[in-house]
Protein backbone atom coordinates (compact mmCIF):
# COMPACT_ATOMS: atom_id res chain seq x y z
CA UNK A 1 0.00 0.00 0.00
CA UNK A 2 2.75 2.64 1.13
CA UNK A 3 4.70 1.29 -2.38
CA UNK A 4 1.34 2.40 -4.12
CA UNK A 5 0.88 5.63 -2.35
CA UNK A 6 4.73 6.79 -3.49
CA UNK A 7 4.23 5.43 -7.16
CA UNK A 8 0.71 7.85 -7.35
CA UNK A 9 2.62 10.68 -5.48
CA UNK A 10 5.63 10.32 -8.25
CA UNK A 11 3.09 10.45 -11.29
CA UNK A 12 1.15 13.57 -9.43
CA UNK A 13 4.38 14.85 -9.70
CA UNK A 14 5.50 13.71 -13.15
CA UNK A 15 2.22 14.96 -14.48
CA UNK A 16 2.09 18.59 -13.09
CA UNK A 17 5.42 19.10 -14.27
CA UNK A 18 4.36 17.94 -18.15
CA UNK A 19 1.17 20.32 -17.37
CA UNK A 20 3.88 23.51 -16.06
CA UNK A 21 5.98 22.40 -19.26
CA UNK A 22 3.24 22.98 -21.66
CA UNK A 23 1.77 26.14 -19.91
CA UNK A 24 5.69 27.38 -19.78
CA UNK A 25 5.75 26.27 -23.58
CA UNK A 26 2.21 27.86 -24.70
CA UNK A 27 3.28 31.79 -23.21
CA UNK A 28 5.74 31.16 -25.15
CA UNK A 29 4.63 30.90 -28.54
CA UNK A 30 1.53 32.92 -27.74
CA UNK A 31 3.99 36.21 -26.45
CA UNK A 32 7.01 34.81 -27.71
CA UNK A 33 6.53 33.41 -30.98
CA UNK A 34 5.13 33.76 -34.77
CA UNK A 35 7.34 37.40 -35.13
CA UNK A 36 7.00 37.81 -38.75
CA UNK A 37 9.19 38.51 -41.57
CA UNK A 38 12.46 40.16 -40.60
CA UNK A 39 11.40 40.09 -36.94
CA UNK A 40 12.30 37.04 -35.08
CA UNK A 41 14.96 37.09 -32.27
CA UNK A 42 16.77 34.74 -34.41
CA UNK A 43 16.77 36.71 -37.51
CA UNK A 44 17.52 40.22 -35.72
CA UNK A 45 19.90 38.85 -33.17
CA UNK A 46 21.48 37.50 -35.71
CA UNK A 47 21.68 40.53 -37.70
CA UNK A 48 22.63 42.64 -34.75
CA UNK A 49 25.77 39.98 -33.92
CA UNK A 50 27.42 39.95 -37.14
CA UNK A 51 27.37 43.73 -37.13
CA UNK A 52 28.80 43.60 -33.53
CA UNK A 53 31.88 41.25 -34.92
CA UNK A 54 32.35 43.45 -38.20
CA UNK A 55 32.65 46.75 -35.97
CA UNK A 56 36.08 47.84 -34.70
CA UNK A 57 36.78 48.60 -30.94
CA UNK A 58 35.20 51.48 -29.78
CA UNK A 59 32.71 51.81 -31.73
CA UNK A 60 29.75 53.00 -29.71
CA UNK A 61 29.67 56.95 -30.86
CA UNK A 62 31.42 58.97 -28.62
CA UNK A 63 33.35 61.51 -29.86
CA UNK A 64 36.77 59.90 -28.05
CA UNK A 65 38.16 56.31 -27.83
CA UNK A 66 39.77 55.35 -24.14
CA UNK A 67 43.14 53.21 -23.84
CA UNK A 68 40.68 50.21 -23.04
CA UNK A 69 37.65 48.04 -24.00
CA UNK A 70 35.01 50.29 -22.30
CA UNK A 71 31.38 48.93 -20.85
CA UNK A 72 29.25 49.71 -23.75
CA UNK A 73 31.16 47.19 -25.89
CA UNK A 74 31.40 44.47 -22.87
CA UNK A 75 27.51 44.68 -23.01
CA UNK A 76 27.28 43.73 -26.39
CA UNK A 77 29.86 41.46 -26.11
CA UNK A 78 28.06 39.51 -23.60
CA UNK A 79 25.11 39.89 -25.22
CA UNK A 80 26.56 38.76 -28.51
CA UNK A 81 27.63 35.76 -26.53
CA UNK A 82 24.21 34.84 -24.65
CA UNK A 83 22.73 35.15 -28.13
CA UNK A 84 25.35 32.45 -29.81
CA UNK A 85 24.63 30.29 -26.68
CA UNK A 86 20.97 30.42 -27.22
CA UNK A 87 20.71 29.76 -30.80
CA UNK A 88 23.39 27.19 -30.18
CA UNK A 89 25.95 29.27 -33.18
CA UNK A 90 28.87 27.65 -32.48
CA UNK A 91 30.54 29.45 -35.86
CA UNK A 92 29.47 32.64 -34.24
CA UNK A 93 31.30 31.80 -30.59
CA UNK A 94 34.46 30.79 -32.31
CA UNK A 95 34.41 34.26 -33.76
CA UNK A 96 33.31 36.36 -30.73
CA UNK A 97 36.39 34.48 -29.00
CA UNK A 98 38.94 34.96 -31.57
CA UNK A 99 37.83 38.43 -31.08
CA UNK A 100 39.20 38.52 -27.69
CA UNK A 101 41.95 36.15 -27.99
CA UNK A 102 44.64 39.44 -29.00
CA UNK A 103 43.62 40.45 -25.07
CA UNK A 104 46.17 37.13 -23.64
CA UNK A 105 48.97 38.88 -25.96
CA UNK A 106 48.84 41.58 -28.64
CA UNK A 107 46.16 43.74 -26.92
CA UNK A 108 46.45 43.06 -23.79
CA UNK A 109 46.37 47.03 -22.90
CA UNK A 110 42.93 46.85 -23.99
CA UNK A 111 41.80 44.94 -20.94
CA UNK A 112 40.68 47.90 -18.20
CA UNK A 113 41.99 48.63 -15.31
CA UNK A 114 39.70 47.18 -12.64
CA UNK A 115 39.31 50.65 -10.71
CA UNK A 116 35.66 51.32 -11.61
CA UNK A 117 32.08 50.19 -12.08
CA UNK A 118 32.00 51.12 -15.73
CA UNK A 119 35.40 49.00 -16.28
CA UNK A 120 35.14 46.08 -13.81
CA UNK A 121 32.18 45.23 -15.68
CA UNK A 122 34.85 44.03 -18.67
CA UNK A 123 35.22 40.58 -16.62
CA UNK A 124 31.56 39.69 -17.83
CA UNK A 125 32.65 38.64 -21.17
CA UNK A 126 35.70 36.27 -20.11
CA UNK A 127 33.38 34.28 -17.44
CA UNK A 128 31.15 33.92 -20.35
CA UNK A 129 33.06 32.26 -22.46
CA UNK A 130 34.67 30.20 -19.88
CA UNK A 131 30.79 28.96 -18.95
CA UNK A 132 30.69 28.21 -22.85
CA UNK A 133 33.69 27.13 -23.96
CA UNK A 134 35.08 25.55 -20.15
CA UNK A 135 38.76 27.09 -20.99
CA UNK A 136 40.26 28.21 -17.76
CA UNK A 137 42.47 31.01 -18.98
CA UNK A 138 39.19 33.01 -19.24
CA UNK A 139 37.85 31.56 -16.19
CA UNK A 140 41.28 33.16 -14.45
CA UNK A 141 41.05 36.61 -16.24
CA UNK A 142 37.16 36.90 -14.98
CA UNK A 143 37.46 35.62 -11.64
CA UNK A 144 40.56 37.84 -10.67
CA UNK A 145 38.73 41.30 -12.49
CA UNK A 146 35.73 39.92 -10.02
CA UNK A 147 38.07 39.92 -6.98
CA UNK A 148 39.19 42.99 -7.60
CA UNK A 149 35.92 44.41 -7.61
CA UNK A 150 35.80 43.85 -3.39
CA UNK A 151 39.36 43.91 -2.85
CA UNK A 152 40.24 47.43 -0.98
CA UNK A 153 43.48 48.72 -3.05
CA UNK A 154 46.50 49.90 -0.38
CA UNK A 155 45.71 53.47 -2.40
CA UNK A 156 42.26 53.28 -0.47
CA UNK A 157 43.23 52.57 2.58
CA UNK A 158 43.35 55.81 4.00
CA UNK A 159 40.08 56.68 2.06
CA UNK A 160 37.22 56.58 5.50
CA UNK A 161 34.45 56.27 3.03
CA UNK A 162 36.03 53.53 1.10
CA UNK A 163 37.45 51.83 4.40
CA UNK A 164 33.68 52.08 5.90
CA UNK A 165 32.11 50.59 2.24
CA UNK A 166 34.67 47.41 2.71
CA UNK A 167 34.12 46.94 6.11
CA UNK A 168 30.49 46.78 5.93
CA UNK A 169 30.91 44.14 3.26
CA UNK A 170 30.56 46.31 -0.02
CA UNK A 171 32.31 46.93 -2.50
CA UNK A 172 34.82 50.06 -2.06
CA UNK A 173 33.56 50.56 -5.98
CA UNK A 174 29.91 51.58 -4.51
CA UNK A 175 28.81 55.01 -5.91
CA UNK A 176 25.46 55.81 -5.68
CA UNK A 177 24.68 56.08 -9.34
CA UNK A 178 22.32 53.56 -11.11
CA UNK A 179 24.10 52.42 -13.37
CA UNK A 180 26.16 50.24 -10.55
CA UNK A 181 23.08 48.07 -10.53
CA UNK A 182 24.03 46.58 -14.16
CA UNK A 183 27.84 47.05 -13.76
CA UNK A 184 27.92 45.19 -10.35
CA UNK A 185 25.40 43.10 -10.32
CA UNK A 186 26.54 41.63 -13.89
CA UNK A 187 30.48 40.49 -13.53
CA UNK A 188 29.39 39.10 -9.43
CA UNK A 189 26.39 37.10 -11.26
CA UNK A 190 28.43 35.84 -13.68
CA UNK A 191 31.50 34.80 -11.57
CA UNK A 192 28.89 32.94 -9.40
CA UNK A 193 27.62 31.28 -12.56
CA UNK A 194 31.21 30.19 -13.43
CA UNK A 195 32.10 29.20 -10.12
CA UNK A 196 28.78 28.05 -8.31
CA UNK A 197 30.74 29.87 -5.10
CA UNK A 198 28.18 31.48 -3.07
CA UNK A 199 30.36 34.69 -1.93
CA UNK A 200 29.63 36.09 -5.41
CA UNK A 201 25.55 35.81 -5.48
CA UNK A 202 25.57 36.99 -1.73
CA UNK A 203 27.69 40.16 -2.96
CA UNK A 204 25.59 41.38 -5.64
CA UNK A 205 22.57 40.71 -3.48
CA UNK A 206 23.95 42.47 -0.91
CA UNK A 207 24.78 45.90 -2.85
CA UNK A 208 21.31 45.48 -4.77
CA UNK A 209 19.58 46.04 -1.14
CA UNK A 210 21.31 48.86 -0.32
CA UNK A 211 20.81 50.42 -3.79
CA UNK A 212 16.89 49.50 -3.57
CA UNK A 213 17.00 51.48 -0.07
CA UNK A 214 18.60 54.33 -1.15
CA UNK A 215 17.47 54.94 -4.91
CA UNK A 216 13.78 53.42 -5.14
CA UNK A 217 11.26 55.68 -5.25
CA UNK A 218 7.29 55.29 -3.61
CA UNK A 219 6.26 54.88 -7.12
CA UNK A 220 9.06 51.78 -7.89
CA UNK A 221 11.48 53.89 -10.09
CA UNK A 222 14.62 55.30 -9.58
CA UNK A 223 16.36 58.34 -9.00
CA UNK A 224 19.84 58.08 -11.62
CA UNK A 225 21.35 59.44 -7.96
CA UNK A 226 20.61 60.48 -4.75
CA UNK A 227 20.88 64.51 -5.75
CA UNK A 228 19.77 63.49 -9.06
CA UNK A 229 16.04 63.77 -8.93
CA UNK A 230 15.14 62.40 -12.22
CA UNK A 231 14.11 58.75 -13.63
CA UNK A 232 16.26 59.09 -16.46
CA UNK A 233 15.18 56.20 -18.98
CA UNK A 234 18.73 54.68 -19.30
CA UNK A 235 19.49 54.91 -15.70
CA UNK A 236 16.64 52.89 -14.70
CA UNK A 237 17.38 50.35 -17.76
CA UNK A 238 20.62 49.47 -16.02
CA UNK A 239 18.40 48.47 -12.90
CA UNK A 240 16.01 46.61 -14.43
CA UNK A 241 17.98 44.57 -16.33
CA UNK A 242 20.68 44.15 -13.59
CA UNK A 243 17.38 43.06 -11.49
CA UNK A 244 16.42 40.93 -13.67
CA UNK A 245 19.69 38.84 -14.29
CA UNK A 246 20.09 38.59 -10.44
CA UNK A 247 17.12 37.24 -9.34
CA UNK A 248 17.77 34.29 -12.52
CA UNK A 249 20.85 33.44 -10.72
CA UNK A 250 19.64 34.36 -6.69
CA UNK A 251 18.47 30.64 -4.70
CA UNK A 252 14.93 30.84 -3.87
CA UNK A 253 16.60 30.38 0.01
CA UNK A 254 18.76 33.44 -0.32
CA UNK A 255 17.75 36.19 2.54
CA UNK A 256 17.89 39.08 0.32
CA UNK A 257 15.42 37.15 -2.55
CA UNK A 258 12.10 38.71 -1.04
CA UNK A 259 13.80 42.03 -0.88
CA UNK A 260 15.15 42.11 -4.30
CA UNK A 261 11.95 40.29 -5.73
CA UNK A 262 9.36 43.07 -3.94
CA UNK A 263 11.53 45.97 -4.98
CA UNK A 264 11.39 44.49 -8.83
CA UNK A 265 7.60 44.03 -9.19
CA UNK A 266 7.37 47.29 -7.47
CA UNK A 267 9.40 48.64 -10.29
CA UNK A 268 7.92 46.37 -13.00
CA UNK A 269 4.21 47.29 -12.61
CA UNK A 270 5.07 51.39 -12.66
CA UNK A 271 6.86 50.61 -15.39
CA UNK A 272 3.67 48.85 -17.59
CA UNK A 273 2.09 51.88 -16.79
CA UNK A 274 4.55 54.44 -18.86
CA UNK A 275 4.71 52.15 -21.60
CA UNK A 276 3.45 53.98 -24.86
CA UNK A 277 1.23 53.18 -27.21
CA UNK A 278 3.81 52.03 -29.80
CA UNK A 279 5.84 49.89 -27.10
CA UNK A 280 8.37 52.66 -26.27
CA UNK A 281 9.74 54.28 -23.18
CA UNK A 282 10.61 57.86 -22.90
CA UNK A 283 14.26 59.29 -22.38
CA UNK A 284 12.63 60.72 -19.05
CA UNK A 285 10.29 57.70 -18.05
CA UNK A 286 7.32 60.05 -16.08
CA UNK A 287 7.83 62.80 -18.92
CA UNK A 288 6.78 61.58 -22.02
CA UNK A 289 5.14 64.67 -23.24
CA UNK A 290 8.45 66.38 -22.90
CA UNK A 291 10.82 63.74 -24.11
CA UNK A 292 11.78 61.25 -27.05
CA UNK A 293 11.03 57.71 -27.43
CA UNK A 294 14.26 56.37 -26.35
CA UNK A 295 15.52 52.62 -27.72
CA UNK A 296 17.78 51.73 -25.14
CA UNK A 297 15.84 51.98 -22.02
CA UNK A 298 13.00 50.15 -23.74
CA UNK A 299 15.45 47.60 -24.53
CA UNK A 300 16.45 47.20 -21.06
CA UNK A 301 12.61 46.87 -20.09
CA UNK A 302 11.42 45.00 -22.46
CA UNK A 303 14.74 41.93 -21.55
CA UNK A 304 13.63 42.67 -17.70
CA UNK A 305 9.91 41.86 -18.74
CA UNK A 306 10.74 38.67 -21.11
CA UNK A 307 12.85 37.59 -17.83
CA UNK A 308 10.31 37.97 -15.44
CA UNK A 309 7.10 36.29 -17.70
CA UNK A 310 9.94 33.50 -18.63
CA UNK A 311 10.82 32.82 -15.01
CA UNK A 312 7.52 32.75 -13.76
CA UNK A 313 8.06 36.21 -11.30
CA UNK A 314 5.73 38.39 -13.86
CA UNK A 315 2.23 37.15 -14.92
CA UNK A 316 2.28 36.57 -18.16
CA UNK A 317 -1.19 37.51 -19.21
CA UNK A 318 -0.44 41.22 -18.08
CA UNK A 319 3.30 41.30 -18.94
CA UNK A 320 3.58 38.79 -21.60
CA UNK A 321 1.60 41.46 -24.06
CA UNK A 322 4.05 44.73 -23.01
CA UNK A 323 7.00 42.47 -23.58
CA UNK A 324 6.25 41.48 -27.20
CA UNK A 325 5.01 45.08 -27.93
CA UNK A 326 8.19 46.32 -26.58
CA UNK A 327 10.16 44.21 -28.32
CA UNK A 328 8.39 44.85 -32.28
CA UNK A 329 8.68 48.43 -31.50
CA UNK A 330 12.30 47.98 -30.03
CA UNK A 331 13.42 46.74 -33.25
CA UNK A 332 11.42 49.08 -35.64
CA UNK A 333 14.67 51.62 -34.70
CA UNK A 334 16.87 49.10 -36.54
CA UNK A 335 17.88 50.32 -39.87
CA UNK A 336 19.33 48.03 -43.05
CA UNK A 337 22.84 48.52 -41.21
CA UNK A 338 21.86 46.55 -38.25
CA UNK A 339 22.38 50.22 -36.45
CA UNK A 340 19.93 50.88 -33.68
CA UNK A 341 18.39 54.47 -34.13
CA UNK A 342 17.23 57.18 -30.96
CA UNK A 343 20.19 56.17 -28.48
CA UNK A 344 20.84 58.45 -25.58
CA UNK A 345 24.14 59.59 -25.44
CA UNK A 346 26.92 58.70 -22.54
CA UNK A 347 25.50 60.33 -19.55
CA UNK A 348 26.75 61.15 -15.85
CA UNK A 349 24.58 62.65 -13.68
CA UNK A 350 22.92 66.45 -13.55
CA UNK A 351 20.58 67.92 -11.47
CA UNK A 352 19.33 69.36 -14.68
CA UNK A 353 15.82 68.21 -15.96
CA UNK A 354 16.60 70.42 -19.22
CA UNK A 355 20.16 68.44 -19.03
CA UNK A 356 18.16 64.80 -19.46
CA UNK A 357 15.82 66.59 -21.99
CA UNK A 358 18.26 67.91 -24.42
CA UNK A 359 20.64 64.61 -24.98
CA UNK A 360 22.16 63.70 -27.79
CA UNK A 361 20.24 61.13 -30.32
CA UNK A 362 23.01 58.67 -31.62
CA UNK A 363 22.60 55.80 -34.34
CA UNK A 364 24.62 52.57 -33.81
CA UNK A 365 25.90 53.01 -29.91
CA UNK A 366 26.22 50.22 -28.59
CA UNK A 367 24.31 51.18 -25.31
CA UNK A 368 21.80 50.88 -27.81
CA UNK A 369 22.55 47.56 -29.46
CA UNK A 370 23.49 45.24 -26.71
CA UNK A 371 20.05 45.82 -24.92
CA UNK A 372 18.78 44.50 -28.49
CA UNK A 373 20.85 41.26 -27.85
CA UNK A 374 19.85 40.66 -24.44
CA UNK A 375 16.18 40.84 -25.49
CA UNK A 376 16.90 38.73 -28.35
CA UNK A 377 18.75 35.82 -26.38
CA UNK A 378 16.04 35.99 -23.66
CA UNK A 379 13.46 35.17 -26.33
CA UNK A 380 15.17 31.96 -27.50
CA UNK A 381 15.98 30.74 -23.69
Amino acid sequence: MKKFIILIGVISISFMSVILAGDGKRTNEKYFGNWGKDKSPVEVGKRVAQHFLESPHFNYGFPFAPKYIYYPEVCTWYGALRFADATGDKEMLKKLSERFEPMFGSEKKLIPPANHVDNTVFGSVPLELYIQTKEEKYLELGKSIAEQQWLLPDSLKEKQDAVDLSNKGYTWQTRMWIDDMFMITAVQSQAYRATKDKKYIDRAAREMTLYLDSLQQPNGLFFHAPDVPYFWGRGDGWMAAGMSILLKELPKNHPDRAKILAGYKKMMATLLKYQDEKGMWHQLIDKPDLSWPETSCTGMFTFAFINGVKSGILDAKEYGPAARKGWLALISYIDEKADIHEVCEGTNKKNDLQYYIDRRRITGDMHGQAPVLWCAAALLK
